[in-house]
């Protein structure tokens, strides 16, 4: 029995429930301006992956990668969900 995907399937649990509060707060305090940090990070983290030797480490690296990829998306529907009223908005909320 090997626990390796069973600790992949909780590491991007709790990798994309880290993500979630990190968009919403970044979009809240600085916009959608930094949307290239999490491209920057996420190239990082997907090439980093793919020199790493351990498979559960480059795993969860990669699976990083991809969530601050995928948080670019977010952040710019974060903007649209502020501007609905679904969530209140912050100093660095660009106006349309």
């Amino acid at each position: 029995m090997t626990l390796t995907g069973v600790i992949i399937g909780l590491a991007t649990f709790l990798i994309i429930g880290a993500f979630h509060p990190v968009v919403i707060k970044t979009e809240y305090y600085f916009g959608t301006r930094p949307w290239w940090i999490f491209l920057i990070v996420g190239i990082g983290c997907i090439v980093g992956a793919l020199f790493i030797k351990l498979l559960l480490v480059s795993a969860i690296v990669g699976v990083t990668g991809f969530s601050a990829l995928w948080s670019i998306l977010e952040l710019f529907e974060q903007r649209e969900r502020v501007n609905k009223g679904w969530f209140p908005e912050g100093p660095g909320h660009e106006k349309k």
